[in-house]
């Protein structure tokens, strides 16, 4: 799998971090609250493709790769360590885990940042480091990339406070980061690859998701 990627930063995971952005200022409404199962459950299996604990096959089929654990020992969360043993339990491929794992998860989440306060403070350190990335130009990081990934194929960038510049060209970059396009030194990373392609599936599923859902639904808080 190559080199494991140190991410867990102060406790915090990218399926919290997304919850934080995904969060409205009032901290009571989430944004596209019909396809949050699809990017949280996306966001936890890009968090252990990252540190190397599964790995995908290359095929091909319509609810994604297959998806395997990989590695040992305990994992540093909780959460993780949850998702990695539903994923040891049988082979399964990419869309079935989003729903296994992410339904229901945002309650969970939610818990997590309310008990360290960090619904307001990170969100805003967060939401500046997005910004750096779309509108700057600034190279992301492997694990900034994978939120903006997520953040894309929910649908939510656009509302995102304080609001981006939501240009032709940072939908584009966006849209290109969306797709795996992280970075020279992602490139050479078969961690980073596998996480991109589940971020990949992950929207996939979540455009299918939207197109299905009704237009209240894709709406709720």
């Amino acid at each position: 799998m190559g080199e494991k990627l140190t991410l867990v930063r102060d406790d915090l995971l990218i399926v919290d971090d997304l919850m934080l952005l995904l969060m409205d200022d009032d901290g009571v409404s989430i944004q596209t609250a019909g396809t949050l199962h699809d990017a949280l459950g996306g966001a936890v299996l890009t968090e252990l493709a990252m540190l190397g604990r599964i790995q995908t096959d290359n095929s091909g089929a319509l609810d994604g790769p297959r998806v395997t654990p990989s590695g040992e020992g305990p994992l540093p969360d909780p959460l993780l360590q949850s998702a990695y043993d539903t994923v040891a339990e049988k082979p399964q491929r990419v869309r079935p885990l989003l729903v296994a794992l992410g339904t229901d998860l945002w309650w969970v989440v939610l818990d997590r940042l309310v008990d360290r306060g960090l619904l307001h403070r990170e969100a805003v350190q967060l939401r500046a480091r997005i910004r750096r990335v779309l509108a700057d130009d600034e190279a992301p990081d492997p694990r900034t990339a994978a939120i903006i990934g997520l953040l894309f194929a929910s649908g939510a960038v656009p509302s995102l406070r304080p609001p981006l510049p939501w240009t032709s060209a940072t939908v584009t970059r966006a849209s290109e980061i969306g797709r795996g396009h992280w970075g020279s030194e992602a490139v050479f990373s078969a961690v980073t690859r596998t996480a991109a392609a589940i971020v990949a599936v992950s929207a996939a599923s979540v455009a299918t998701t939207t197109r299905r859902a009704p237009t209240g639904e894709r709406n709720a808080a």
